[in-house]
């Protein structure tokens, strides 16, 4: 039986366990438990004018699953990235010790959020030995791995520390919006 999915709206910001169940499913794999109660506590939101999380999984019009999907299309199709002479530390197969990547994947990188600069942030299954962690493109195309949880990235973007790609601390940092 089809589940109706529920417009979202403050007064509408609860969990929904088996809206997550279902995108779970759908992409093969668990998602952080920081990472959804932040979601279902906020989303979608842009934080301070800058920083993303557009979607939530049982939002109808900003279905995350949805966004997920596209997101994760467009990345797979657009690889220019793999010809670029990455050093070790800025290569995301080298970041998420895989030989290959690929976007939406259970063993992949899995679209979470983005910013006006046009950063991109992902949950990967590995960064650095780190299961969970965060990747991000940033908006010159340099590729980063934090090992830690989305939380924890997510606290030190917003105290301005530069974990949106290079520069974003000058772009977000105390004083400036993030």
């Amino acid at each position: 039986m089809p589940t109706k999915a529920r417009k979202c709206s403050d007064s509408n910001r609860l969990a929904d366990p088996a809206a997550w169940l279902r995108l779970e499913q759908e992409i093969g794999r668990s998602l952080p438990a920081d990472c959804k109660a932040i979601v279902d506590a906020y989303a979608p939101v842009q934080l301070n004018g800058h920083l993303s999380l557009s979607s939530h999984p049982a939002c109808a019009w900003r279905n995350l699953g949805e966004e997920i999907r596209s997101d994760a299309e467009g990345w797979n199709e657009w690889r220019a990235w793999e010809e670029d002479d990455l050093e070790p530390d800025a290569d995301p197969r080298v970041i998420c010790n895989r030989p290959q990547i690929a976007f939406g994947t259970p063993d992949g990188l899995i679209p979470l959020a983005g910013t006006d600069q046009g950063a991109a942030v992902f949950l990967a299954p590995e960064v650095h030995g780190y299961s969970d962690g965060i990747v991000v493109q940033g908006s010159e195309g340099d590729w980063t791995g934090h090992p830690m949880d989305f939380a924890e990235w997510l606290y030190r973007c917003l105290v301005g520390e530069e974990m949106a790609g290079r520069g974003s601390a000058e772009v977000y940092g105390p004083g400036r919006g993030m």
